[in-house]
């Protein structure tokens, strides 16, 4: 079982690697650059990220838009847990 954590800051490589690690890579950026966020303005992560938006509440708000259970700390387990 992983450790806890005690940040959840994501950085953008752990958004783009998580989001690939969950959807598969070529579908993980469609949504990014597709899927508009109700939450978040109607706008794309691609957008938000643009934008100085904080990558662990746009994952947040995927998870919640694609109905996946969020899992706060999932960027900061090692891969071969996940």
């Amino acid at each position: 079982m992983p450790r806890p954590l005690t940040s959840s800051t994501m950085n953008h490589s752990e958004f783009h690697d998580v989001l690939g690690d969950v959807f598969g890579a070529a579908y993980g950026q469609a949504l990014a650059r597709t899927l508009a966020l109700p939450t978040l303005g109607h706008r794309t992560a691609v957008e938000l990220l643009d934008e100085g938006e904080s990558p662990q509440k746009i994952w947040a708000a995927i998870c919640t838009e694609m109905n996946i259970e969020h899992e706060a700390f999932r960027h900061r387990v090692n891969r071969d847990e996940r």
